[in-house]
């Protein structure tokens, strides 16, 4: 196991895109990190840099202390799996796991056979050991990939989208083997994905990329609790977050549906008669009918119009749409360029409980916890209600927790 440093790397090809722009981040010994953000960010550029696929155009990229950028990818002792599993077919799953192992020297066939029958238990693949690729299904072959990598002892491993190609109940049921593989190993691990749902439920913690910058590193609670800025903030979570056109109006905001208080974090960083944007995750919400009138009394109440309602079993989401005024509507045009496009929405996203009889086309009565809500600088996407003190304490915390998972490994 080794710790991965990345300092100021750059990728930029010849017609001068960087792909990776000087991006800093070091991922500790025995941490699983995600790379994480939607196409073309740099996520598998990154990826590939670490494992010495593409080269660097600047900066350092360090392994367990020693500078690798001049390495080949055979030198720097890691294993990689590929989104597209890249088998042998012509080989049986015990030799598709046992290759890398028979181009190494000094390997006797009794500790080959050893370590791909420990790889095999582990991801449950005993009983396929002498089949052929072609004769299984993408989940199996997926931890075949896997087990591949795992008969190494490396340094890292490297996991480029390797779920993207399963259905979503194999996604879930991979993702609960890959973490339950990574903590027994205990191995350095740099996962990439777009999904943000596996960047939050397998992470210690999420770097997110955007054109090739970092945006953010920290814990998943944190990224989505308290993100830095409004790409984070919308990127991370499912449905992501509700983005309203704010107008402050002395100590007031004045948003589609309703009026809150400006919150006492921001309180010193507006003026009157600006343009903001407010941030309510669909889980902020509630159908005000169905609350006790304590908790009514925390927050805030609005009628809307619902257009849509999806039914999940243990929750239901509505859709209420709403339209800007004419002058922040005009206003959003002109900083369209610096806004991310799904701060545009003209729609409201909520979460009620499945309970709640609220129908299509049917006005309802809605509860908002103005409490939790956030707001951003349009122009720079700065969260500008960004609890600092409350962000070191989780960030503290998960560091701890993180502490103690390496210990007991």
């Amino acid at each position: 196991m080794s710790a991965i440093e990345m300092r100021n790397i750059v990728k930029e090809y010849g017609d001068g895109f960087k792909a990776v722009n000087d991006v800093s981040l070091d991922i500790a010994d025995g941490e699983f990190m995600i790379l994480v953000g939607p196409s073309g960010c740099g996520k598998s550029t990154l990826l590939r840099m670490i494992v010495g696929l593409e080269d660097i155009t600047s900066g350092d990229m360090l392994i367990g202390g020693d500078r690798v950028n001049e390495k080949a990818p055979r030198d720097r002792n890691l294993s990689m799996v590929f989104q597209n599993y890249a088998l042998y077919p012509h080989l049986t799953v015990f030799e598709n796991i046992a290759f890398p192992l028979r181009l190494m020297k000094g390997i006797s066939e009794d500790e080959i056979r050893r370590r791909v029958h420990e790889a095999a238990n582990m991801l449950e693949l005993n009983e396929h050991l002498d089949r052929k690729p072609a004769n299984l299904s993408g989940g199996q072959r997926q931890r075949v990939a896997m087990g591949r990598a795992i008969v190494r002892q490396v340094n890292a491993f490297l996991f480029d989208e390797p779920l993207s190609n399963l259905d979503a109940k194999l996604r879930g049921q991979m993702r609960t083997e890959i973490s339950r593989m990574q903590r027994r190993l205990g191995t350095t691990t740099v996962y990439v994905t777009h999904d943000q749902t596996e960047a939050m439920t397998l992470g210690d913690r999420v770097a997110v990329l955007r054109r090739g910058l970092l945006q953010q590193v920290a814990s998943p609670r944190e990224l989505y609790e308290q993100p830095v800025n409004m790409f984070v903030a919308g990127f991370i979570g499912s449905p992501p977050m509700n983005f309203l056109p704010a107008m402050v109006d002395g100590a007031r905001l004045k948003l589609p549906f309703l009026e809150v208080e400006v919150p006492a974090a921001a309180a010193g960083k507006v003026s009157d008669g600006q343009l903001l944007i407010a941030g309510l995750r669909p889980d902020h919400f509630e159908d005000a009918r169905m609350l006790d009138p304590e908790k009514r009394a925390r927050g805030a109440t609005f009628r809307a119009q619902v257009d849509v309602t999806e039914w999940l079993g243990d929750s239901q989401y509505a859709y209420l749409p709403f339209e800007a005024n004419p002058e922040v509507a005009r206003q959003l045009a002109d900083l369209a360029a610096e806004l991310d496009s799904e701060a545009l929405r003209s729609q409201l996203i909520i979460k009620i409980d499945a309970m709640s009889r609220l129908r299509e086309n049917h006005e309802g009565e809605f509860w908002a916890d103005s409490r939790r809500m956030h707001l951003f600088d349009p122009k720079t996407g700065a969260n500008l209600t960004r609890d600092e003190d409350a962000a070191a304490d989780l960030a503290s915390l998960e560091e701890e927790e993180l502490r103690e998972r390496m210990d007991q490994r």
